[in-house]
């Protein structure tokens, strides 16, 4: 079972994230907060991260790049409701950028190819 951590700090937000990945089969962590994200990520490595940008304690640009000094290879989702920072190259670490919306489907097919891409490299199924 893959795992994903998702760093958010609304937690209704963070709730129907849990839900909804748990119900497509994924193991779900979460955090609310940029330095609980690093943290987690040295106890438990996930196989990707669903990033916030505006989260507390730490942006989550600097988070991002905090987790992949030290996990370069975890595929990264910046979720955020604000499309003006797509254009900014600290944001181009991610693998997808992709605007929050009440319809999860751009974000469940993000996370499939990202996680199809992880086992095709390692050989699993």
């Amino acid at each position: 079972m893959k795992t994903i951590l998702i760093v958010d700090d609304d937690k209704n937000q963070l709730l129907l994230y849990e839900q909804e990945l748990s119900l497509e089969g994924y193991h779900v962590v979460t955090a609310m907060d940029g330095l609980e994200a690093v943290k987690k990520v040295k106890e438990q490595t996930p196989d990707l991260i669903i990033m916030d940008l505006f989260i507390p304690n730490m942006n989550g640009i600097e988070a991002m790049s905090s987790i992949l000094s030290q996990r370069r290879k975890i595929p990264i989702i910046i979720n955020t409701a604000y499309s003006g920072y797509k254009d900014n190259f600290m944001s181009w670490l991610a693998n997808a950028y992709i605007i929050k919306s009440s319809n999860l489907n751009e974000l469940k097919d993000t996370i499939k190819k990202l996680i199809g891409k992880i086992e095709k490299s390692d050989g699993s199924l």
